[in-house]
């Protein structure tokens, strides 16, 4: 793997995970308590002993690059690093990135100085465990241009994916992107035998969906990167234009895989970490998630319930609150006498002593996080949020997509969303 370099892609603007992306980059966006997106295939970079990684962005990356410069850091004897790319004017172009292969095209210069056999390009915004080594495996084996990582996935939930279509031996021989009828989806049907043959049960999975995660040969990623006309994105246009002259060839995952690309997959993903069985597992003794050390105190749960729950370091919790199914993230503080069902709070930069609660109270400002007797259900809080005494966030007039007042709430797919750093006053409901 020394002679592999990983590519991570940070993503566009975001906008299907606003608010959460209003003031940060998707990469920089907390998951699961205590760590963020960017920990993800960071970590499975680490786990497969691959230590070179740059990662590109180009919105609001300031947080990214905080959090990366405080986590990651190899000794000097590995040559390992984990580096920003962020777009930027050169001599050679003076446009934002257009697209992931575009972003990749402007960055050739540092991939050429650290002279790679392979080029693994992951996508920054996904949760799942795997061992690269296998894909890398995959990859050489079969003497491949590119392999495509691919999961199998049901009829119904192929409108979300570009599907692939491939001989028995497993070379690409099709693409479609995102097929909304049933006669595009048609020619990419696999057949259940050639999925067992290569150890994974379809169970009525019979179709194959590119993950976003490529491997390619370093001369064959620069080749098609500067082919005319040149490309600006990998699934809709590289593939595509290449797969009959290359040989791409894909690598079957079986494992969870998760977009966290939308609001409700991210509530969804969020609350199922808090459940008995989650279905990604942190807590897996291999494939370690690694993320910021904080130092932070123990939790401390006053008198209060919580059932299915994932409640991180540094929170504290009043006496008679009740806390179902919901995500508590660093320095989160809950009131007396709450209930928050179906709710991730995303928690606190700092805490808050006796004195600024009491300054709090004086002027008249609710403090970090949710105030005494408040009832939120099937929500998100962003950190810093301040919700005050006996507000209701439970949305039971079930409003789909609605905009709050000057921007102190979203409602998306049904889902609240509260921006980081918003306030709202005491009584409010919503």
């Amino acid at each position: 793997m020394r002679s592999v370099l990983a590519i991570i892609m940070g993503g566009g603007r975001g906008s299907r995970l606003f608010p959460l992306t209003a003031q940060r980059s998707k990469p920089a966006v907390p998951v699961a308590g205590k760590y963020r997106l960017i920990d993800i295939p960071i970590s499975n970079c680490i786990n497969s002993d691959l230590h070179k990684i740059y990662v590109l962005t180009q919105f609001l990356s300031v947080s990214l690059h905080r959090h990366i410069a405080n986590t990651y850091k190899f000794d000097m004897f590995s040559e390992g690093f984990v580096e920003i790319l962020a777009a930027q004017q050169t001599n050679e172009t003076t446009d934002w990135y257009q697209g992931t292969a575009d972003a990749v095209r402007q960055n050739i210069s540092y991939i050429m100085r650290e002279s790679p056999r392979d080029v693994l390009i992951l996508s920054g915004d996904q949760l799942y465990r795997m061992d690269y080594r296998d894909l890398i495996k995959t990859h050489r084996e079969s003497k491949a241009d590119v392999t495509i990582a691919a999961i199998p996935v049901r009829e119904d939930q192929t409108p979300g994916f570009g599907l692939l279509s491939m001989t028995d031996e497993g070379r690409v021989t099709g693409f479609v992107e995102k097929p909304k009828t049933s006669d595009e989806r048609a020619p990419y049907f696999t057949k259940s035998e050639w999925i067992s043959r290569r150890g994974i049960e379809p169970q009525g999975r019979n179709f194959l969906a590119n993950m976003g995660i490529y491997a390619f040969k370093t001369d064959v990623l620069l080749e098609v990167l500067t082919a005319k006309p040149l490309a600006t994105d990998f699934g809709k246009e590289v593939f595509p234009r290449n797969y009959q002259s290359k040989r791409v060839y894909s690598h079957l995952f079986d494992g969870y895989w998760e977009d966290l690309g939308t609001i409700k997959s991210y509530h969804e993903s969020s609350l199922a970490q808090a459940g008995p069985n989650p279905p990604f597992d942190f807590f897996a003794q291999t494939g370690l998630i690694y993320t910021r050390m904080r130092n932070l105190p123990a939790s401390r749960i006053n008198g209060a319930t919580l059932e299915h729950s994932l409640v991180a370091d540094g929170c504290v919790v009043g006496p008679r609150t009740r806390i179902e199914r919901s995500v508590l993230g660093v320095r989160s503080r809950i009131g007396s006498d709450c209930i928050l069902r179906d709710t991730v709070v995303i928690g606190s930069d700092t805490f808050e002593t006796d004195e600024d609660r009491t300054e709090n109270d004086r002027r008249s400002r609710p403090s970090l996080n949710i105030g005494d007797g408040s009832i939120i259900a099937r929500a998100i809080l962003d950190k810093d949020c301040r919700i005050g005494k006996r507000v209701r966030l439970t949305n039971e007039a079930r409003l789909q997509e609605a905009n709050g007042p000057n921007g102190i709430y979203y409602i998306r797919d049904g889902i609240i969303c509260v921006p980081r750093g918003t306030a709202i006053p005491d009584g409010t409901t919503v």
